[in-house]
């Protein structure tokens, strides 16, 4: 073992820095992913309590240490209980790494191409849609919300579906590939403090929210502007320009490998 040098009595070897280093770029990963929200503030108590605990044990301060580490060992679960949506959107954005989609199945342009045109027809009309873009078995619970369709995806459909006297216009189709998977289907609101202060209305916090929970894309058309907009990792690109919809919509839905 490297001894690299001495802090007093502490011995700093070259197993402990690439330690330090790895749990680092762990913590500031997580500390990314979950800025701006509640569950920061309760991660940066948690690392407080534990270099203290680190603190303690280095200067022998034994009751101390043990009543900080079984702090840390409860605060460490009531993290994981309570902030399970935020620790998802983590793992997620974790799997929809480039080196860990190498060997994925491209995307099928002509899904892409059928629900661009029907958007950009929508888009004209004011005709609002929510359409989500997923493997079906990675959002089953919001499937099973809404009325199941399994029928090939068309222009045609998706503009009649979203008619507003369609009776499965109200809510969100699930598309998986070439199928439109379900109609009418419940996406949870995103409840992010930065969300809410922009006062974006409820398909675009329905869009956002679902984004947040689940390896998904999805694409939203406003009725009161037309604006077409596409909700990414927790993140809404608002208003994009028809001329480079389909290249978007192509780039989101190929990194989250859903068609």
């Amino acid at each position: 073992m490297i001894e690299l040098f001495r802090l007093g009595f502490i011995t700093i070897t070259l197993i402990d820095v690439i330690d330090v280093v790895v749990i680092g770029l762990l913590f500031y990963a997580v500390y990314r992913t979950l800025r701006d929200t509640i569950a920061v503030q309760v991660l940066l108590l948690l690392l407080f309590l534990l270099a203290l605990g680190f603190i303690t044990e280095a200067t022998n301060l034994k009751t101390a240490n043990w009543v900080l580490r079984r702090l840390a060992d409860i605060g460490l679960i009531a993290f994981v209980v309570l902030f399970q949506p935020e620790l998802r959107r983590v793992l997620l954005l974790l799997t929809q790494s480039r080196w860990l989609r190498l060997f994925v199945r491209s995307n099928d342009s002509q899904t892409v191409d059928d629900v661009a045109e029907a958007v950009m027809e929508m888009s004209a009309k004011h005709i609002g849609a929510l359409t989500v873009f997923s493997r079906a078995e990675h959002i089953q619970m919001t499937i099973e919300t809404g009325v199941e369709l399994q029928a090939a995806v068309s222009k045609e459909l998706l503009i009649s579906i979203f008619n507003p006297r369609s009776p499965l216009h109200d809510g969100a189709v699930v598309i998986d590939g070439r199928t439109m998977v379900a109609a009418r289907c419940v996406l949870p609101l995103s409840n992010e403090q930065r969300i809410a202060a922009k006062n974006l209305g409820t398909r675009h916090r329905a869009a956002i929210g679902m984004t947040e929970q689940a390896d998904a894309v999805v694409l939203v058309v406003s009725e009161e502007t037309g604006a077409v907009s596409i909700a990414y990792q927790g993140e809404l690109e608002f208003d994009l320009p028809k001329d480079t919809l389909r290249e978007t919509l192509q780039e989101r839905i190929s990194a989250i490998a859903a068609v």
